[in-house]
């Protein structure tokens, strides 16, 4: 057992966290902790953490515990190292010996002395036991898989913003390797790519993990047991998040019963005890009924579980049949491309789903389908089409001396007061929360608010930037049963994999500058990128295997002059001699292909790295020169693929 929470309460003044909980945790755990909003489950981490201490009950840990607590509190660290120095700060030990070992050096160059040799000789072992030659291409690994380019890695921390630091500082984390890791909303602060490899390395890390998340789709992945707090207690489930919810229900069912079997009898002994309390000869009985149901353990009702209120969508009008259309668009930033020459159609009724890694461009492209970002290119409006687009950058239009209930009410929905009010319960606001003043609201509060505005807005198309951030699970749940009946279309921005699967009947990737459109569900978007990639690494060992048996037959040409032979009938079937060519030619120009691409891959990454350098836009010429290299690069990789691939079929035809 790695940590023991034994009967404990905590207290925030009068509100009480937890009472009388207990939780053990134990080597190999991957846990889940739930509950809604508020109810302090980031707390509990900090009890864990010993930031606070229980008023009740003990928290007891095993000796030398290493823990690692990811939140957002860390953001308050700065530093002007590079992003790779300070992820190697997780390796302080072997970085304070490499200090030494430098120390030593430098005094072997005139003291040989034995002890000193001894000394060197220790450090030595004791630099290569913490894994101390490993540390930078560890601490680098770590960090291209969070999403941080090669070239990244050496630019300093406060270059960049909130969410890349919050990366970095959970790169760190898992290079301490904690007994304990503790991560409180890890998936905000990463894009899909990012969250499928911490799901990779989580898998098999060695210690025990704890995580706070509302992404359903990154705990049934990752936990193997649920702790849910709910009504001041810990309530514990063994096995994923989609076990935990079948496991609740049947443990609500059965307290259920329980309650009403309790009941029933409660009510049999109140009738016996008014019955008989008057009569001498029933008294005594009538005593003993009343001091058992003193001694009564109550059993709870089943409440009725998280707001059942529905979130609807009203728009005002039918559109045309075509939303939106992109003919021809094209979208730079100096000299990163986003869009070149890319085309797109959205009809009436799809549910569009944008998805892909950070930087490439999602944000943006929705801003261009709202007509708010300059391009190139043509953006035809369907008819009748009324917009409302919800992002980040959509909270400056708040008024800051508005209260929330009255913020909603100036939107010109027509919704009633009870209505709204229905509204901002499903957001978190409830109770005196509605009279707040919008000034005083946390970031996502603020968005929360906004996001409410966008669903009473009566529009027909909708464009979502991150909907489910700062939403709790319940809240986000209300949000896919909404835009389940929503009649009109939407295109939505999200790394919440379940959001998606739930609300998407198209994906869409940008590729390469074009815009793919996958017709269908987000699960079979899955699928077919797994079979896309068990295809290619199949056509990558055929072709391997075709390169090595080139290579062999040409060996055995040059060691043995073979006689000419044309249909030479060998157990009946010919040698077509001129196939035979046909097939070695192809396989020394599909070798050539590849070559070709490995270096055009190459230099593209070095003319990528220089870009990145902010050195380069000081000198306008060498930028121009650099920018006009990386698009022809981009062009010739394009033709090269063509081609690559061409070869490849033509080669499988002929073998075949």
């Amino acid at each position: 057992m790695l940590i023991a929470l034994q009967d404990i309460t905590f207290e925030f003044g009068a509100r009480a966290i937890v009472e009388n909980a207990s939780w053990h945790i134990v080597p190999g755990d991957r846990v889940g902790l739930i509950g809604m909003n508020g109810t302090g489950k980031s707390t509990i981490l900090r009890v864990i953490n010993g930031e606070y201490s229980v008023s009740k009950g003990s928290v007891n840990k095993i000796k030398n515990l290493s823990l690692g607590f990811f939140n957002q509190d860390l953001l308050s660290f700065e530093s002007d190292d590079s992003i790779l120095e300070v992820g190697m700060t997780a390796f302080e030990e072997a970085q304070k010996i490499e200090k030494d070992i430098e120390r030593i050096t430098k005094e072997l160059e005139h003291n040989q002395e034995e002890a000193l040799l001894i000394e060197f000789s220790d450090k030595l072992h004791q630099f290569e036991a913490l894994d101390g030659y490993n540390m930078r291409h560890r601490s680098a690994q770590v960090l291209e898989g969070l999403g941080f380019s090669t070239a990244d890695l050496d630019r300093p921390y406060n270059q960049f913003s909130g969410g890349w630091r919050m990366r970095v500082l959970l790169a760190k984390l898992i290079l301490q390797q904690p007994d304990v890791l503790m991560l409180d909303e890890p998936t905000n602060h990463l894009d899909l790519p990012s969250i499928e490899w911490l799901e990779k390395y989580l898998q098999s890390y060695n210690g025990a993990v704890i995580i706070v998340s509302h992404d359903r789709y990154f705990l049934d992945r990752m936990v193997n047991k649920i702790v849910e707090l709910y009504q001041q207690q810990l309530h514990h489930y063994t096995g994923s998040y989609e076990d935990y919810e079948v496991e609740k229900e049947m443990r609500r069912e059965m307290q259920q019963r329980s309650f009403e079997n309790q009941q029933e009898y409660i009510r049999q002994q109140e009738r016996f005890i008014e019955r008989f309390k008057a009569k001498a000869s029933k008294a005594a009985q009538a005593q003993s009924a009343m001091k058992r149901l003193d001694r009564l353990d109550k059993i709870e009702q089943v409440d009725g579980g998280p707001s059942k209120i529905r979130i609807t969508f009203t728009p005002d009008k039918v559109p045309g049949k075509i939303i939106a259309t992109l003919n021809d668009v094209s979208k730079k930033f100096g000299a990163l491309t986003i869009l070149d020459n890319a085309r797109a159609e959205i009809s009436r009724g799809d549910k569009i789903a944008l998805i892909g890694a950070n930087g490439k461009g999602k944000s943006t492209l929705l801003r261009l389908i709202a007509g708010t970002d300059e391009m190139e290119g043509e953006r035809i409006p369907g008819h009748n089409v009324v917009t409302s687009f919800y992002a980040q950058h959509q909270l400056e239009s708040l008024d800051l001396d508005s209260e929330i209930l009255d913020e909603l009410k100036n939107c010109g929905s027509g919704r009633s007061e009870v209505e709204l009010r229905n509204l901002l319960g499903c957001f978190l606001f409830t109770g005196d929360d509605v009279y707040k003043k919008i000034r005083i609201l946390s970031g996502g509060e603020k968005a929360r608010v906004a996001l409410a505005k966008t669903i009473i807005s009566q529009a027909n198309f909708l464009l979502l930037d991150e909907p489910t951030n700062h939403l709790d699970m319940n809240s986000v749940q209300m949000l896919i049963d909404a835009l389940s009946k929503f009649d009109g279309t939407y295109v939505l921005v999200s790394h919440d994999r379940y959001f998606v699967s739930q609300t998407a009947n198209k994906i869409w990737e940008i590729v390469d500058g074009e815009i793919k459109e996958f017709k269908g569900t987000y699960t079979e978007w899955e699928d077919f990128k797994k079979r896309q990639a068990e295809t290619l690494k199949q056509q990558a060992a055929a072709a391997k295997q075709l390169a090595n048996a080139s290579d062999s037959n040409e060996s055995k040409k040059k060691e043995v002059k073979a006689t000419p032979v044309v249909n030479t009938p060998v157990k009946g079937v010919a040698i077509d001699k001129d196939k035979k060519k046909e097939i070695q030619k192809q396989q020394r120009q599909f070798q050539q292909l590849e070559e070709q691409l490995a270096a055009l891959n190459t230099k593209k990454a070095s003319l990528e790295e220089a870009l990145n350098n902010p050195e380069i836009y000081a000198d306008k010429k060498r930028f121009q020169q650099v920018e006009s290299e990386y698009a022809q690069i981009g062009r010739d990789l394009k033709k090269a693929n063509e081609e690559y691939e061409k070869a490849f079929e033509k080669l499988m035809e002929l073998e075949g």
